[in-house]
């Protein structure tokens, strides 16, 4: 089962999710893939994600994680927690130069279209949330491109060290080379 978790403003319609979900159909997998639309609150977010992963788990199945952005940070935080491997996909890295301002304020969801607000008292949960030495980095596995105009990739490159990590040159905060990765992603969940 592949967890996946999507991005500030994104949502299980996002192109990524919807390719790793056709590829997963098109192996006879379509039913091991589990994305929501997370709510823009970090803590309520990650708890929609930790009871999906208690239920996996009551049932038998030990999960695996992804997550694009600020997908690919809670699935870090939720890795770390629950010893699950996790793929981040150009991940965001909390940084003492980070421009809060790119979450700071007024939002519109990039598919339902509502709008919501996102405080500096959300900030700070995702400071709280924050994993800054991974203890089980051979469980994790960094996507990045070089050309990512929202984050700087050096700083996942950075925070994920001793991990598998593919930086790729070129490309963009969307990781346009996703699809040549998808049978990768499923088979290092351990369910291809």
């Amino acid at each position: 089962m592949i967890l996946y978790l999507h991005g500030f403003r994104s949502g299980p319609q996002s192109q990524k999710v919807q390719a790793l979900a056709a590829r997963m159909h098109a192996r006879g997998l379509g039913d091991q893939l589990w994305c929501a639309q997370l709510s823009p609150v970090p803590f309520e977010a990650i708890a929609q994600a930790d009871a999906q992963i208690e239920r996996c788990l009551k049932s038998g199945v030990q999960p695996a994680l992804a997550g694009s952005s600020l997908g690919g940070f809670y699935v870090t935080h939720l890795a770390e927690k629950h010893g699950l491997k996790a793929v981040a996909i150009n991940p965001f890295v909390p940084h003492a130069d980070f421009d809060q301002s790119l979450f700071i304020g007024e939002h519109e969801t990039l598919y339902s279209g509502e709008h919501f607000t996102f405080t500096t008292e959300h900030a700070a949960q995702i400071a709280a949330l924050d994993t800054p030495r991974l203890s089980q980095p051979e469980k994790l596995w960094l996507l990045a491109e070089e050309g990512d105009e929202v984050l700087d990739y050096r700083y996942a490159v950075a925070r994920y060290a001793g991990s598998r990590q593919t930086v790729l040159p070129g490309g963009d905060h969307g990781f346009t080379r996703w699809e040549d990765y998808l049978d990768e992603v499923i088979a290092f969940a351990g369910i291809g």
